[in-house]
This record gives structure tokens, C-alpha cells and sequence, in this order.
């Protein structure tokens, strides 16, 4: 008994030191529930902190917006992204940028609906961006080979962070406004008219199909030849590759592609509609199937179209379009 009532005090010592802690416990406060694609972003503001103030400056509250029902899908670009991003463009810092342009960029990353990265496929999807040269909601490059790439550039480094209100998938950098070239460029099905356009022998068509919207001779409407159509032109002329046409004849085939001053949507093209390209006229017609026909009689068909860049529209052909050949 004398050991028991020795024990006793150093027992409700001990036991008085737990139950101090366990109510010490209690009272802590609860940490916030990361339910929306904003709570996301705040939760994870050591490294995202440029992202929340883009958004948090960004025109109609767009992280007031991502707090909402949704469903959203976001690919988030971390601090070093966008220290890159305003390095790049000559900004000083967020505050910047000017508000419409920060919120039309920030909007190019935000897709509606919830996406996880297993619904995603190589092709074009549209985000929210609608700073295209008729309003229309710009298009997305998505490449899944070894990974997810956006417009050639972005690579998503952790994905499908999934929220009540959507799904998060973090890359590695900022995504700009798409041009002409950035698909050009992104696509691999264009390679071969990317390798034709940027010939030593030919004009600047990059620095040309670069331009911004608004600044003369941008917009620009690109009927863009796939490496099939280049395939079957090589075939059609006896050549063994693009070094087999002379530069002034390829000079004025590539013209023949490019519409300037017009955002020529699928929807505005009609029967023996006459389309004036850089080279010269061509023929549309939409009965039975969108085509359209050079001055050779040579039909292309448009296999794809509307893929809607800030500069202007790419529609898909696969027939290469030919000068005069006589």
C-alpha cells in the first residue's frame, strides 16, 4: 500500500499533463477547407502567390468566380512561371500588366467543365479566352505524347487535382495568347508547311503570321496544308521534297493559303464564294462538304476548321492550293 500511495500523485500528475494537452488540442483552430479552385490557390500561396494576385486584380473578380459552382478546369502556372512570363514581356509586376490583357491571359487557361487528365487527347480544346479577332473563345493545343504540352510550350508538372468545383493540373509556364504560328509550331500535323514556310528562300511568313490582331495585315484567315497534303503534292509534282520547288513558285503556293485583314469563320464560307488570298483568288464551296478550288481545278477539301488563334483562323485542308501552272 505504501508503494501504491507513492505512485499516486506522480499518476495524477501525469494524467493532468494529458488531459491539458488533449483540451490544448481541441482548441486549436480548425484549418480551412480547401473545397474550390480558390481555396486551392490561396492554400498553396507560397508558391502561387503571383497566380492569386493575377487573379485577385483580374477584370469581373475572376477569383471570386473560381470560388463558385464551376465546373472549371484550370492549369495553374506557379510563381516562377509568371516571374518569367512579366520578365519576358517588360513587366515590371503584376500590377503591371494592364487589367484587360491580364485577365484575357489568365482566362486562356481556364477551360469549362471539370477535365481530369485521362479526358484529355491530343487536339484542340477552347478555353475562355475570348480575345480573338470576332470575340469567339480562343483554341487550346493539347499535346499528351510523354506528358501534357500546351501550345507547344507549357508542360503540366502535377495534374488532376481534383476540387468540388473542378479540377487543377499545375504547369510550367505562363500560357500566352496563341497566334497562327503558335499552332503552327505546336502541331505537329503541320510540320512539313512549317518547314516550308520557314525556308531560307522564302519571305519572313513568321514574323508575318505573327502579327498582333488589329495591326495591319493581321487578322489573318490560314487554309494550313497537312504533311498528308504536302505528301500527295510531292507525288502530284514528281519531287522527292520541298527542295524540289523552285522558291517563287513555293513563295506563291504559301500565299495562296493566307487570307489577310479577315477572321473567316466555316460559318461565313458559302457556295462559289470567291476567298482573295495573298496570291491570288480561290473558289469555296460547302455543298456536300466544305472545298475549295485553286485556279488549276484542283480541289482541297476542309477536313478541320475554326481552330481560332488571337491573330486569326485556322481551317484545315488536305490538298496543297497551287498557282496558276500555265
Amino acid at each position: 500500500m505504501k508503494k501504491l500511495s507513492k505512485l499516486l500523485p506522480a499518476f495524477l500528475a501525469l494524467f493532468l499533463v494529458f488531459s491539458f494537452v488533449s483540451c490544448d488540442d481541441d482548441d486549436d483552430p480548425k484549418q480551412p477547407e480547401i473545397k474550390t479552385i480558390t481555396d486551392f490557390v490561396q492554400a498553396n500561396e507560397a508558391n502561387y502567390g503571383l497566380l492569386l494576385e493575377a487573379l485577385t486584380k483580374a477584370d469581373g473578380g475572376l477569383a471570386t468566380v473560381l470560388d463558385g459552382p464551376g465546373p472549371f478546369t484550370v492549369f495553374a502556372p506557379n510563381d516562377a512561371a509568371f516571374t518569367a512570363f512579366l520578365s519576358a514581356n517588360g513587366f515590371a509586376n503584376i500590377d503591371a500588366v494592364p487589367t484587360d490583357v491580364l485577365s484575357q491571359i489568365l482566362l486562356n487557361h481556364v477551360v469549362s467543365g471539370a477535365v481530369k487528365s485521362t479526358g484529355l487527347s491530343t487536339g484542340y480544346i477552347e478555353t475562355l479566352s475570348t480575345l480573338s479577332p470576332g470575340s469567339g473563345n480562343l483554341n487550346m493545343y493539347v499535346n499528351t505524347e510523354g506528358g501534357v504540352t500546351l501550345n507547344g510550350g507549357a508542360k503540366v508538372t502535377a495534374a488532376d487535382n481534383v476540387l468540388e468545383n473542378g479540377v487543377v493540373h499545375l504547369v510550367d509556364e505562363v500560357i500566352g495568347l496563341p497566334t497562327i504560328v503558335t499552332f503552327a509550331t505546336a502541331d505537329a500535323n503541320f510540320s512539313t508547311l512549317v518547314a516550308a514556310l520557314t525556308r531560307a528562300d522564302q519571305p519572313d511568313f513568321v514574323a508575318t503570321l505573327s502579327t498582333a490582331n488589329g495591326t495591319d495585315p493581321a487578322p489573318f484567315t490560314v487554309f494550313a496544308p497537312t504533311n498528308d497534303a504536302f505528301g500527295s503534292l510531292l507525288t502530284e509534282l514528281n519531287a522527292d521534297g520541298l527542295d524540289d520547288i523552285d522558291g517563287q513558285t513555293l513563295t506563291a503556293a504559301l500565299q495562296h493559303h493566307v487570307v489577310a485583314g479577315a477572321n473567316v469563320l466555316s460559318s461565313a464560307l458559302t457556295d462559289n464564294m470567291t476567298v482573295s488570298t495573298l496570291g491570288g483568288d480561290i473558289t469555296a464551296n460547302v455543298t456536300g462538304g466544305a472545298t475549295l478550288t485553286d485556279a488549276n481545278d484542283r480541289v482541297s477539301n476542309i477536313v478541320a476548321v475554326d481552330v481560332q488563334a488571337a491573330n486569326g483562323v485556322i481551317h484545315v485542308i488536305d490538298k496543297v492550293i497551287l498557282p496558276p501552272l500555265n
